[in-house]
This record gives C-alpha cells, sequence and structure tokens, in this order.
C-alpha cells in the first residue's frame, strides 16, 4: 500500500469507462490509475506483426506518445494491475511493487511469453467467466456443419457442380460428443449437444471417487482415460486450457484411438493439437474433418497451409468467444477479488504455475 493506506490499481486492459468507475466504486482505499492504450506503442514492437494486427488498433492512438520514462513510473508504482492480451512482456521487472496481476482472459498460457510467469505475483485470470456460451454455439454450429455435409457445399460452388452422392447428411440425435476438458466451456459444450439429443462423454484433469457428472454428461472420467472415451465418440469438442500435461494431447496415438471418421473441433489453443498427427489422420480417413477456431502459433501468422487449403477443415481466427451479448464476467471476478485483497482475503482463480493455469 501506498502510505496513505491506499493501493494503486494500474489500469492497463482496454475497458470502458464505466467499467473504470466500478473499479474505484470498489472501495476509498483504491486509486484508480489509467494507463489504458498507453502501452500499445510497446506492444507494437515487442509483439508479433500477426499479434498487433489481430488485437491492436489498426492506428496509432495519441495516449501511446507517452515517453517511456513515464510508463516505467506508471508500473514502478502499481501494487495492483488489471491486463489483458498481449501485455508488456517485461511487466514483472519494471513492477517493483506489483502483487496481483489479474488477466482478463481465461487461459493463462499467453502469459508464458512474459516475465510474469512463475514470477512471485499473485496471478488470476478469468477461467470459467469467459463468454463460454457462445464457445459453446460454436462447437454446436461445427458438428451440425459437419453432420449435415454443409462442408461440401464451398468446393461445390467452386466448381459449379453439386456432387449429391458427397453430402451424406446424417442425425445428430444418438450421436456421440467427448469434451476433452469439462470446465466452464465445457460444461457448457455439454448442455447444448444433451439438449439436442446427443450423447456426451467428457474429461477433467482429475475426477474424485463419487464425484458427480456435470449437467448433461453421461460419462465422466479423468484425463488418463480419455482414449477410451475417443473411441467411442462421433465427435471431440476440445476444451481444455493449454498446460504441459495437455500440449500436443491430440497426437498420434490419441487419434489412432478415435472412433474412425471422427471429427474434431479446437476451442481452446492450438498447442493441444500435434496438427502433423490431424494432417495425417485427415489423409487416412482415420479423421473425418476437423474445426479449428485456434491453431498451432495463431499469434506469430497463418495456419498451416495444407489444412487450410483441406475442404475438410474448418478454421476460424479464433472468434468462438466473440457475440453481440457479452457474457463475459471477467471484471466481475476482479471487483471481487479486489475487495478480497483490501480485506486480506484469499483470491478466487489463483494461477498455480505447477499446474499452468
Amino acid at each position: 500500500m501506498i502510505a496513505d493506506g491506499s493501493v494503486e490499481v494500474l489500469i492497463i486492459a482496454p475497458i470502458s469507462d464505466a467499467a473504470l468507475h466500478t473499479v474505484q466504486a470498489v472501495g476509498a482505499a483504491v486509486r484508480v490509475v489509467d494507463g489504458r492504450q498507453m502501452f500499445e506503442a510497446e506492444y507494437r514492437r515487442s509483439w508479433p506483426p500477426a499479434t498487433v494486427r489481430r488485437y491492436l488498433p489498426a492506428k496509432a492512438g495519441p495516449r501511446e506518445a507517452l515517453p517511456q520514462a513515464e510508463r516505467d513510473r506508471l508500473l514502478a508504482m502499481a501494487e495492483v494491475a488489471l491486463g489483458t492480451f498481449p501485455f508488456p512482456k517485461d511487466l514483472r521487472s519494471r513492477a517493483a511493487r506489483l502483487r496481483w496481476f489479474h488477466q482478463l482472459p481465461a487461459g493463462a498460457s499467453n502469459l508464458r511469453h512474459g516475465d510474469l510467469w512463475g514470477s512471485d505475483v499473485t496471478v488470476t485470470t478469468s477461467r470459467g467467466l469467459g463468454n463460454t456460451l457462445p464457445m459453446a454455439e460454436y462447437v454446436l454450429a461445427a458438428i451440425l456443419h459437419f453432420v449435415k455435409g454443409f462442408h461440401r457445399a464451398a468446393p461445390d460452388r467452386t466448381r459449379h457442380e453439386f456432387e449429391h452422392r458427397a453430402y451424406r447428411p446424417r442425425l445428430l440425435r444418438g450421436k456421440t460428443v467427448c469434451v476433452v476438458g469439462l470446465g466452464g466451456i465445457g460444461r457448457d459444450v455439454a448442455r447444448l449437444c444433451e439438449a439436442v439429443g446427443m450423447r456426451v462423454v467428457g474429461t477433467r484433469r482429475r475426477v474424485a471417487a463419487g464425484e458427480p457428472a456435470p449437467e448433461g454428461v453421461s460419462r465422466l472420467e479423468s484425463s488418463d482415460r480419455l482414449h477410451a472415451l475417443l473411441g467411442e465418440s462421433d465427435f471431440v469438442a476440445v476444451c481444455c486450457q493449454l498446460t504441459a500435461e495437455t500440449e500436443g494431447l491430440i497426437n498420434r496415438a490419441a487419434i489412432a484411438a478415435m472412433k474412425p471418421g471422427a471429427v474434431v473441433i479446437n476451442v481452446a489453443r492450438g498447442e493441444i493439437i500435434d496438427e502433423t498427427a490431424l494432417r495425417e489422420g485427415l489423409a487416412t480417413g482415420q479423421i473425418g474433418g476437423a474445426a479449428l477456431d485456434v491453431y498451432r502459433g495463431e499469434f506469430e501468422g497463418d495456419p498451416d497451409r495444407g489444412l487450410w487449403d483441406d475442404p475438410r477443415v474448418l478454421i476460424t481466427p479464433h472468434v468462438s468467444g466473440e457475440t453481440d451479448v457479452n457474457l463475459h464476467r471477467g471484471m466481475d471476478l476482479f471487483c471481487d477479488n479486489l475487495r478480497r485483497y483490501l480485506n486480506g482475503q484469499p483470491l478466487e482463480n489463483v494461477v498455480g504455475w505447477g499446474r499452468g493455469y
């Protein structure tokens, strides 16, 4: 705390003025420092062009002209900071007084790109509180895309000739989907898929003896039983966090364990899927199709050209969580946690460096 007992909260996430005022209203001890857009010049220099194009405005704003020394001063004074992606990669080394950083995104893996990862700073995320329902709708839309043969329409349009027998539409009811990671996203996927008559199975990192399955899930297993579930699933929805355990989780062995012709849908992180193994599975017919809202190296450049050119693969630019109705509750969590911080209480959604989220 500052000498007068206040807590300096630096806002570097591009939140609205109303949200900024909500943070200030948490308590009289809160001293909000508006750092919005002030670090974007750094991001343009330090992050890959693909990240800059995706996450920053096309034109530099007037607040980017803040001198480096002033940005350093803001960081040096902050005890608490609210950020998003991207963020200053050297945040920890420049913020000597920083005790807590909240990242508005739900995933923690982005933080691996900076010096906060593994540091002594308490870091929280919005895990389970993002736009999980739109992401679940994306999964269901992708399932319908392949079940009804919509992936055949674009090649037919290119040729201006229908290949009627290639469509092979199927009934969705009774098909099985395996949800890899029954967290916030996965639970919404399970509810939607069960509601349209699908059978839902899925995994969690750990499952306690006698633990009940989430709503809509007929079979819950720990992650070491994933391959058994893959063998009975028509669709595989990847919804888990990216960690050391899950990187490359959908590999050759996992794909070989899948039901022939299964469709893989990824709304988590691209690095969870071994894309070489995915291409091989598509080539042999073991994989019937894939919908990838994320792909390996998406912050550095474009998707693998072999996957992008395959008509059986639907690739979108990480938009499954975007929607016209904002359901993200990350700011609610931050304000609740700020009250806990002021009262000396434990924070919610603290990242465990060992487990990776």
